[in-house]
Formats: C-alpha cells, sequence, structure tokens
C-alpha cells in the first residue's frame, strides 16, 4: 500500500514515501544503525537515545538552514508504517555545482528497491523544488557495489574516480543525474 505524504511537497513512489524525520522515529533508528553493514558507510554513530536525539535534532535544523534536507523513508505494513530507509540532499548552495544524493536502507528492508525508489523520488523531489539545480551527485567507495547498483538503477551515470578522503580509505565513484 502506497502511504500518502501529510504534505503536498514530500517526495512519494510506489510502495515507499519519504518524510521528515520526527521523535516517534528514535527507537528504529537506533535499531537500524545496529547493523554492522550500515555502520561501515555512514560517518554518524547513532548507538544510543541520545545519539539518536542528537541526529534527529539535527535533521530538524539542516531543514530550517535550507542546505541539507533528510527524510524517512517508511512502507506501509500491515501493522502500520515502518522506518525502511533514509535519504539525503546534501548541499543545496549557490557555491556547490550540484547537490550530493545519499541513503541508506535498514538491513530488515534490503534487497526489495527500497533505495532506488527512494533515491529516484528524492531526485525528482529535488528538481521539482530547486530548478536552478541542474545535476545531482551521488557518491560512493569503490567497493560499496550495492551503491553502484542503486545509481545505476536510478539513471545517475558513472563520471569518474574519486581519490580516497577522510573518514573513507577507499576511493570513491561519482555518478550524475541531470535534470
Amino acid at each position: 500500500m502506497l502511504i500518502e505524504s501529510r504534505s503536498p511537497d514530500m517526495p512519494s513512489t510506489p510502495g515507499v514515501a519519504l518524510r521528515q524525520w520526527c521523535a516517534g522515529d528514535l527507537d528504529e533508528l537506533v535499531q537500524a544503525y545496529r547493523d554492522p553493514v550500515l555502520r561501515r558507510w555512514t560517518r554518524t554513530p547513532v548507538t544510543t537515545a541520545a545519539e539518536a536525539r542528537r541526529w534527529l535534532d539535527g535533521t530538524v535544523r539542516d531543514w530550517a538552514d535550507g542546505r541539507r534536507y533528510t527524510f524517512a523513508v517508511v512502507e506501509e505494513r500491515a501493522d502500520g508504517a515502518r522506518l525502511v530507509g533514509n535519504v539525503v540532499l546534501k548541499g543545496v548552495t549557490p557555491q556547490r555545482p550540484a547537490p550530493e544524493v545519499g541513503y541508506w536502507t535498514a538491513s530488515w528492508a534490503r534487497g526489495r528497491g527500497v533505495a532506488p525508489r527512494a533515491v529516484t523520488a528524492l531526485s525528482r523531489w529535488a528538481f521539482d523544488r530547486f530548478p536552478e539545480v541542474a545535476r545531482l551527485d551521488l557518491l560512493h567507495q569503490v567497493d560499496n557495489v550495492a551503491s553502484c547498483r542503486v545509481a545505476q538503477k536510478c539513471g545517475f551515470v558513472f563520471q569518474e574516480v574519486l581519490p580516497a578522503r577522510p573518514p573513507f580509505p577507499l576511493d570513491g565513484h561519482r555518478h550524475a543525474l541531470h535534470a
């Protein structure tokens, strides 16, 4: 079942909906971050309720400053909506040539197409919301094969290999999607 967005400016796509994070997501956020695979690819640890509150508060501040938009990805289940991932649009500033799309998928939702659907919805929303944005970038470390597949499924075209930079020890890929 499609989860309808509560606000007309929130993106959605069949099977998942994107919405702003809220305090009620705290427990599921901590549960998602228990996954070592997720922690491997993310920079900010969320292992306690206090860290989750700081993370959630940060998403509110980011929305307020207008340069970073983080969405909870949820899907409807028989027992109600469940968190299945996160997507973010980073660096929406005149100084940056292309904002970056980032995402993660909770371990219990992997392998079901959640990430491609959420990234596609976020990309459509970004181009609609920010008509001055002509390109989105999706970056990932070279050994993150799953992220490479997500980029390709969403129409992001491989552009270049980027040199390693902290906190990531290996080179990366930059994929781009044009409006």
